[in-house]
């Protein structure tokens, strides 16, 4: 079968496209901005990639199926080129479903924070275990290499995202999973440009919760009210909570280190606390340790022991751009991190702090989302920032509202240009910085660390 993408590039739909051919077929897609590293990537798995969406390229491509990504819209010449003709076509979650996820152990991570991180962690205990799952995950797990896969294993993990299916099909994708473990990491507001409200979002919660089998489990976070206002709606799964210390949830912690990179891992259950020992691993801060519990507890529902879970943990890599050092040049460490919401700004920070200590923070925040720019968090933004010694903002001239720094240390820019030329006048030895982006951010990392070359080596 000759499957052709339209918006190809996206994570996502670049994940499909691996497995795609994975399974033998002929893949070629299309996409606004085609470009290194997806597009390297796919390249190399001998995928032919069209820039752009000129209807000719469809036309001689005679594709027999089209994946459409949830980027294109009516109107989009592509789109209305497949219509108009009659094409055969379907989403990415709705093929991942047909193609893939059909007689397998779905393992599914969802909520506003911690997705990729969770189900990267999930898929590592299970590969530890020998149970070689298949994969798709928005983010390329570092023990992996890759972020998409398929295996003759019944265990698949996906990353279970919220966002609307397609043009087409305005359901949440994690809908067209039909998964019978599932982690509800957390649930805030977020995709305003989809969600009038938390309510919706709770609502398309509401319906993942209703495919769960009864054989099935839900994971999720002890005394949080949004997930349980969603529970509230009906459940017909059994669940297990996981508790951030000694006497709340069913699983339990007990935090060893500080900046929680060893922790004890328990389990409440009818004979008393079960005890399962600690985990020491590459990994901070107090988020981390959640998504590790969240983890454990998936796996042990597809039959990993809970101490096989910890060695595994333990040799756990992290994900790239989460908090991944990209460099330290002059003294200067050069963190990445995907952070684009204030929670996770502030949890970022937070891990960060209790791994640096007193040393000064720059922190470099993008306001790129459809969120961000809406205006929604401009009353939580700076409070998020707080655990650092000097913040950077980059705030696009797109939106009719102010962000107005209520410390000196806080600085505002409309061009990223204009804010690394700042930036690499404050920047002293043993800094560290930390960029927090959703998208590439004119590429600001690189530019740094050459700058920084420049400035302390040459």
């Amino acid at each position: 079968m000759h499957i052709h993408l339209l918006g190809i590039c996206g994570t996502f739909m670049g994940g499909i496209a691996h497995i795609a051919r994975q399974l033998g077929h002929t893949v070629s897609g299309s996409d606004q901005n085609v470009y290194p590293p997806m597009s390297s990537q796919l390249e190399s798995e001998g995928i032919k990639l069209h820039e752009g969406y000129d209807p000719e390229i469809l036309k001689q491509k005679n594709a027999d199926l089209i994946v459409v990504g949830n980027a294109m819209s009516r109107g989009n010449p592509s789109v209305e080129y497949i219509l108009d003709r009659g094409l055969a076509y379907t989403s990415g979650p709705q093929w991942l479903a047909d193609y893939v996820l059909k007689d397998k152990w779905v393992l599914a991570v969802a909520g506003t924070h911690g997705k990729t991180s969770t189900a990267s962690m999930i898929a590592w205990i299970l590969e530890y275990a020998n149970m070689q799952p298949g994969f798709l995950i928005g983010g390329i797990p570092e023990n992996f290499g890759l972020s998409a896969r398929i295996t003759e294993s019944p265990f698949f993990v996906v990353e279970a995202d919220e966002y609307d299916t397609a043009f087409f099909d305005k359901r949440s994708k994690f809908v067209h999973y039909h998964p019978r473990t599932v982690v509800l990491n957390n649930l805030e507001y977020d995709h305003v440009d989809i969600f009038p409200s938390i309510e919706f979002i709770k609502t398309q919660f509401h319906h993942l919760v209703r495919i769960i089998p009864s054989n099935g489990l839900i994971i999720l976070p002890a005394q949080y009210k949004a997930l349980e206002d969603v529970l509230e709606m009906g459940c017909w799964t059994p669940c297990e909570t996981l508790g951030k210390i000694l006497g709340q949830g069913d699983w339990q912690t007990e935090v060893v280190a500080e900046d929680y990179s060893e922790f004890e891992v328990m389990l409440q259950t009818d004979d008393g606390l079960e005890r399962y020992g600690s985990l020491s691993w590459k990994l901070i801060g107090e988020h981390n340790m959640m998504n590790a519990l969240a983890a454990i507890a998936s796996a042990r529902h597809a039959g990993v022991p809970v101490k096989v879970s910890l060695q595994a943990l333990s040799s756990f890599k992290s994900v790239k751009r989460r908090l991944e050092l990209r460099g330290v040049i002059g003294g200067v460490s050069v963190y990445d991190d995907f952070a684009h919401h204030p929670t996770a700004i502030a949890t970022t920070l937070d891990a960060l702090r209790a791994k640096v200590g007193s040393k000064r923070i720059i922190a470099v925040t993008d306001l790129r989302s459809n969120t961000m720019l809406s205006g929604l968090h401009k009353n939580t933004i700076l409070p998020a920032l707080e655990k650092s010694d000097i913040s950077l903002i980059h705030k696009p001239q797109t939106r009719d509202w102010e962000l107005i720094p209520l410390e000196e240390n806080t600085f505002i820019y409309e061009q990223p240009s204009e804010l690394l030329a700042e930036l690499l006048t404050l920047i002293r030895p043993d800094d560290q910085v930390l960029i927090m982006s959703n998208g590439g951010f004119d590429g600001i990392h690189q530019k740094l660390l050459d700058a920084l070359t420049e400035k302390f080596e040459n």
